[in-house]
């Protein structure tokens, strides 16, 4: 198992959890009580910071529980924490729905996922191999 160093940088910072045993994210919450207008996306503060080692990244995914009863998601999803940011981690959320929600202090907002990163030597060249596939690209399957 691998170590993630976590800071809490204030009173109302909460370290990020998993909500059952065999849940792939952890759960991050707002340390910070605000109105998220309708139409409208707030950067919303969790309160911490992380310290990754090199080959690692964290991804910031959207509640499936907030958006399917909210409208509310992560705008940027999934949003990349670097190994080496050292920042407060926050969350880009925006509200889809027509009215007004209101984030509270210790709300779960996103889910934190740590994955491994591949670093790839990449080499210009002027031919690729052909596939079956090619170019298509957006409804080459048929289902677009």
């Amino acid at each position: 198992m691998n170590n993630i160093k976590i800071k809490l940088l204030n009173n109302d910072a909460k370290i990020p959890a998993k909500a059952t045993e065999h849940s792939s994210g952890y759960d991050l919450f707002s340390s910070e009580e605000k109105i998220l207008k309708s139409r409208k996306f707030e950067l919303i503060s969790t309160g911490i910071s992380v310290e990754l080692e090199p080959g690692f990244e964290a991804q910031i995914r959207p509640r499936s529980g907030l958006a399917a009863k909210n409208g509310i998601t992560v705008l940027n999803s999934p949003g990349t924490i670097d190994a080496d940011y050292r920042g407060e981690v926050k969350v880009i959320l925006i509200n889809h729905s027509d009215v007004d929600f209101l984030i509270t202090k210790g709300m779960r907002i996103a889910q934190m996922i740590f994955s491994n990163v591949i670093n790839a030597q990449l080499v210009l060249t002027n031919e690729l191999n052909s596939t079956k596939r090619s170019s298509g690209g957006f409804g080459s399957t048929g289902l677009i």
